[in-house]
């Protein structure tokens, strides 16, 4: 039987290549450590609820995240 037309076409699987730091590096140097702990304090407040203000300070997070 030849490989044409069997299951995954005859082609060989490549192993994927991870990113070198992932493709969300964490915070290691701590650039945005000072919106998490502002963002950590207020889900402290309300405790646990997901309050308008808190919000704001989770997007501020994942927006400096993203230009780091």
């Amino acid at each position: 039987m030849s490989a044409f037309g069997g299951p995954g076409g005859g082609q060989i699987n490549q192993k994927p290549i991870p990113p070198q730091r992932g493709s969300f590096p964490l915070d290691h140097d701590g650039e945005c450590k000072h919106v998490m702990t502002s963002y950590l304090a207020c889900m402290k407040k309300v405790r646990g609820v997901n309050e308008n203000e808190c919000r704001e300070f989770a997007k501020s997070y994942l927006a400096c995240r993203m230009d780091q």
